[in-house]
């Protein structure tokens, strides 16, 4: 691959060489084996448990008896460094992990939260000591950890937390009070991360280990879905902890916490995918026996559609998912300071941060995904699908928190236009180039719009065309908040369609990249499905940002004809339309599904 980086957010903008981008496909089989071992834990070890994973009445629970048969297998450890008892392997190969063990919801939910939000704060944040302390455990699955963000009446608005933070007399100790609300693994976990206010001032970030005096936990939430996990108060009463508990710097917690979901984010959506490719695969497999009208349900164009819908979906969000991680994984080889070096994970953080977009739109799209993917299944196996007898039924509860968890999709998508006005103001992102230089190609009528040669020329063609769309969606509104700074902060829906409309580049471009590449390495043969698959992404998606670029102009238009029709002559000389059989095609992708036990392209 090209020594290239990649700006975040640049999709929106510029074109991206094929060979720039990571795939499924470029790991090698070391990383495919160890993906292996934790798919098979899941299906050996974890899913014939489920029912009994659902109970909270044992005295030691399933999670915690699992989660150390994890820890023996390696699959806790693999982001933290071999120094501190792991495996040192990069952001890709953590998230591939996350995937295959994504089958049951409710101990997904325990392990991700462990493995993520619960233990990297300390591998970014910590002190070299609280390294060596806390991440051997958390690596072995001796400790499980947990992170206390959420208050009542705290959720998205966690900056706001009341929980307090004061320094004992003696200057030996942190005295914390305060109460997080919703906090995974409390039942069972003996790591906290725990955010608090110094003196009712300073966000400040800590540890706080389950026998610390004060600490105490409330009993469990009756929950709609993933039962199985732990979720519960966190409750600190006078709790007292070494003053060496702190975790990054004073009045810089919000660092942590925004740095930590960004990642928590990345490794959601990698478990959504998980999820809706064991979907698939059930649902498949039912509509290949059950029969109707004397024959099975498989032969029908509607069932057809639905199975191809759920691959159309998992094509796109492993695209998009492995494409951010591997820009992640590509800028953080480039860093030259040495590993040992406190400064190394600062300069991580950093790195991590510039794909904060790319970060929100895998939370928000993978959670999408699996409402869809779920729905339809449940919908294909009909009144078995909405019987606790079968899978579906616990897939369709577990599946709705991923839309909550992580930032709800309502705030992640308000932080995508957000983070990228930040961004440019401060000049990490040109913004205006782009949108002053499509201004001028519109008004002198010069926006292109031949196909180009060659394989997917029409599809190249139609990525480029959308990027054009989606610069003057955001152009429009971006000049307005510029005049008016709270212009965006008062009109949710406008950074609603604008967010949607980010995703839907981010979705396409993906999965153009990433079938261009299979056919440049592996021949078109190899590519067909990828293809077949990059035909029905791009033409829906471009529709669909056309669709919302217009809602967007006529949304800051509001009250100015003139400027509506301004904006409505621009679109005009942007508007690429061709017309594709997507039923066809997607009837000649079930035919690839049918006999498949499993998600594969090849």
């Amino acid at each position: 691959m090209s020594e290239e980086l990649k700006k975040g957010a640049s999709f929106i903008f510029e074109a991206t060489d094929p060979e720039q981008v990571f795939t499924y496909e470029d790991f090698e089989e070391e990383d495919l084996m160890f993906a292996k071992t934790a798919k098979d834990f899941s299906y050996n070890e974890v899913i014939p448990l489920a029912e009994e994973i659902e109970e909270h009445d044992r005295k030691i629970p399933i999670n915690v008896e699992l989660m150390k048969k994890a820890g023996e297998l390696g699959l806790l450890m693999v982001e933290i460094p071999e120094e501190f008892g792991g495996l040192g392997k990069g952001l890709s190969s953590a998230m591939l992990v996350a995937e295959s063990c994504a089958q049951s919801g409710s101990f997904t939910t325990t392990m991700m939260c462990h493995t993520g939000i619960g233990t990297l704060p300390i591998l970014y944040f910590g002190t070299r000591e609280q390294k060596e302390k806390y991440l051997p455990m958390l690596a072995s699955g001796e400790s499980v950890g947990a992170y206390c963000l959420t208050e009542e009446g705290f959720g998205s608005d966690a900056l706001g937390a009341k929980t307090r933070a004061v320094r004992s007399e003696c200057g030996k100790y942190w005295i914390l009070n305060g109460t997080k609300q919703f906090i995974t693994n409390a039942g069972f976990a003996d790591i906290f991360t725990v955010y608090a206010k110094v003196d009712g001032e300073h966000f400040t970030c800590f540890l706080v280990c389950r026998d610390d005096p004060g600490l105490s936990t409330g009993s469990e939430e009756h929950k709609m879905g993933i039962r199985g996990s732990s979720t519960r108060q966190v409750i600190m009463e006078d709790c007292k902890i070494p003053i060496d508990r702190m975790v990054g710097e004073l009045g810089k917690g919000h660092r942590v916490a925004l740095n930590i979901l960004n990642l928590g984010r990345l490794k959601l959506g990698l478990g959504s995918l998980g999820a809706m490719k064991e979907l698939v695969r059930y649902a498949n497999s039912y509509a290949a026996e059950r029969k109707q009208f004397g024959k099975t349900i498989n032969n029908f164009q509607l069932i057809k559609e639905k199975l191809v819908n759920m691959l159309v979906d998992i094509y796109i969000t492993e695209s998009m998912a492995y494409r951010t991680s591997g820009m992640m994984d590509k800028a953080i080889s480039k860093i030259t300071i040495p590993h040992e070096a406190d400064e190394f994970y600062q300069q991580k953080v950093n790195t991590i941060e510039e794909y904060a977009i790319e970060a929100s739109i895998l939370k928000v799209f993978g959670s999408e995904c699996l409402a869809r993917t779920v729905d339809e299944a449940v919908q294909v196996l009909g009144g078995y699908g909405f019987s606790e007898e079968y899978g579906t039924a616990r897939a369709y509860r577990d599946a709705r928190i991923n839309r909550i968890f992580e930032g709800t999709n309502e705030i992640n998508r308000m932080l995508m236009m957000g983070q990228l006005m930040r961004r440019a103001m401060k000049g990490q992102i040109d913004l205006m180039t782009p949108i002053m230089t499509l201004m001028n190609e519109v008004k002198n009528d010069a926006v292109k719009k031949d196909v180009k040669d060659g394989l997917l020329g029409r599809e190249i063609t139609a990525v480029e065309i959308m990027r054009k769309w989606a610069t003057f969606g955001i152009g429009v509104p971006a000049q307005k908040a510029m005049a008016n700074p709270k212009f965006l902060e008062e009109n949710q829906i406008l950074l609603r369609l604008i967010a949607d409309v980010m995703m839907d580049v981010y979705a396409a471009d993906s999965c153009l990249l990433r079938a261009l590449k299979i056919a440049k390495t592996m021949g078109e043969e190899k590519a067909k499905i990828a293809i077949a698959l990059t035909k029905v992404v791009v033409y829906e998606r471009l529709r669909r940002v056309m669709e919302n670029v217009r809602q967007i102009c006529a949304n800051t238009a509001v009250g100015d004809d003139n400027e509506f029709a301004k904006n409505t002559k621009a679109m005009t000389r942007m508007t690429f339309d061709y017309a594709l059989d997507t039923m066809t095609l997607k009837t000649e992708l079930y035919e690839h599904l049918r006999d498949r036990t499993v998600y594969d392209l090849f």
